[in-house]
């Protein structure tokens, strides 16, 4: 281990331009006060390239690997690491890692006995117990993430929403926090794109090495701040070739070969190996004899069950065929009083001003839900007549025959006429006619705008275009800029009046109307 005066490590060796063959160190102190990220494809080096850094900054700073495939284990032999195995209770993982951190002691988290979710379970326990720590033993601490994509996923994949979110909590503060606290986070990742991007951002170091999937690339380049012809150089580099850039590694980027280490993985290190002789008769007997013979059971492994997933629409058809069995029944209404009742529900909704700014489909489950608090049924009435009722209610009109102007045969016509409409138009349609056969005069823009439930009388002018465009109404100005609509189907027409004058006051409407609000289709 050769360290330089200003806490440098030497990492391995420079593979660009001048530099080439030349020692790449990695500053100690600078990477304590940042933080560095690894990416590469799988057999790229990225454990070897983390075994080197730890043996290069052992005795010289405190570190605290997560490890879960059990590769740093051996380091335990050389450095004296401390093995915290990962199947203590959370409780005791966080307790160990407060130890930990007051006694300043080199430890290896294993936890390569544990399936994936007890993995990030583990993990977020021991780096919460580090993360707080007394601000006494806020001593500096080098952190190492191995396999970082599954402590901080981008996505969610087969463990419960609770453990993901613990876990990339955990990592989350490490990376974004933990500096203030003396904890460098240095995480390895196979993919950019399976970690978390929050976790990955707080990063000022990199060091990325082999890749080929086209969005690895481009990110590793974004980080680097390559351009396209600079992402392809990851698809050329070697087994232990990473390019390097940050204040501890370097300005610009560098390419460089990771260095010897001194202790190796547990796992079977990759090549060629001639296999034995062929198997005679007794060994193929041997190995195809049934497990009970050779007195080998295969050990049970416990499994997380995981709960179907539900979808909305499976939920919603619970719901509706739910039904109480001890629900009291309740005496069927008289159709005209439910009818009358789920009128004055849909006056109640029409004079409250916060329903006016709300879409129709919202309105309709807000209608719904005041009829089944009043004991009413309001499922009986469809999407589309609930339409056509609160428009009509909108506009606020009410039969002329109530005030002996036009009779009843004239307001039918109208009606009818308003029932070849669309349901929007309809409201606006009627307050025309109810002025037309009144002989009052002609509503305003914002009037009309009201009467849809808008505060737009572009809006308003609209659909008055589209009436007259169905030849339901005509319009014309006249020498006073005034506006006078007739109409046709009723051979009337309003009196003069004013489009730029304001609504009538938003008061409640009149009850006790019987123009058949939920009118059959």
């Amino acid at each position: 281990m050769a360290i330089g005066s200003d806490g440098t490590i030497e990492m391995g060796t420079g593979l660009d331009g001048a530099g080439q063959g030349s020692p790449v160190g990695l500053n100690l102190e600078e990477l304590l006060a940042t933080r560095l990220l690894v990416q590469g494809n799988s057999g790229s080096g990225k454990s070897h390239l983390l075994r080197r850094l730890l043996e290069q900054s052992a005795g010289l700073v405190q570190q605290v690997i997560v490890d879960p495939e059990g590769d740093f284990v051996s380091l335990a032999e050389a450095y004296d690491h401390l093995v915290v195995e990962g199947t203590h209770g959370e409780a005791d993982l966080q307790a160990i890692a407060a130890r930990v951190r007051a006694h300043r002691v080199s430890v290896v988290l294993n936890l390569e006995s544990l399936d994936m979710e007890a993995q990030m379970r583990a993990a977020a326990a021991f780096l919460g117990g580090l993360f707080e720590a007394e601000r006494a033993h806020w001593f500096p601490c080098l952190v190492v993430v191995d396999e970082a994509q599954i402590f901080a996923p981008m996505a969610a994949g087969d463990v419960s929403d609770e453990a993901r979110k613990v876990s990339l909590g955990a990592m989350t503060n490490l990376m974004c926090r933990g500096r203030k606290r003396g904890l460098a986070g240095v995480i390895a990742t196979q993919r950019l794109a399976k970690l978390a991007k929050n976790v990955a951002a707080e990063a000022t170091n990199f060091l990325m090495g082999r890749t080929f999937l086209d969005i690895d690339m481009a990110r590793a380049a974004d980080l680097l701040g390559l351009d396209r012809r600079g992402a392809e150089r990851f698809r050329d580099l070697g087994r232990g070739e990473f390019v390097a850039l940050g204040p501890a590694l370097s300005r610009r980027p560098l390419g460089l070969r990771i260095g010897a280490v001194v202790t190796g993985a547990r796992a079977v290190a990759p090549g060629l190996l001639p296999l034995p002789g062929a198997a005679d008769a007794d060994l193929r007997a041997q190995i195809l004899a049934p497990a009970s013979d050779g007195g080998f059971v295969l050990p049970p492994r416990a499994r997380p069950v995981t709960a179907p997933r539900v979808t909305p629409a499976d939920l919603m058809r619970e719901l509706a065929a739910h039904r109480p069995e001890t629900a009291p029944a309740t005496p069927a209404l008289d159709p005209a009083e439910n009818r009358a009742g789920c009128e004055a529900v849909l006056q109640g909704l029409v004079a409250d001003a916060d329903a006016a700014r709300q879409p129709v489909a919202v309105v309709y489950q807000d209608f719904l839900v005041r009829c089944r608090m009043r004991g009413l049924d309001g499922d009986g009435y469809g999407m589309p007549a609930f339409r056509r009722a609160l428009s009509v209610a909108r506009a606020g009109v009410e039969a002329p025959s109530e005030a002996g102007e036009g009779g009843d045969e004239s307001w039918s016509a109208a009606t009818n006429l308003a029932a070849t409409m669309p349901e929007e138009v309809q409201g606006v349609f009627l307050l025309i006619a109810r002025a037309a056969l009144a002989g009052a005069s002609c509503p305003g823009d914002a009037a009309l705008a009201k009467a849809i439930g808008s505060r737009s009388p572009g809006r308003a002018r609209r659909l008055l275009g589209y009436m007259e465009s169905r030849g339901a109404v005509v319009s014309r100005t006249d020498f006073r800029g005034n506006r006078v609509i007739a109409v046709p189907g009723l051979s009337c027409e309003t009196a003069p009046g004013d489009p730029k004058a304001e609504a009538a006051p938003a008061d409640a409407p009149a009850e006790g109307t019987d123009w058949q609000l939920f009118a059959a289709e």
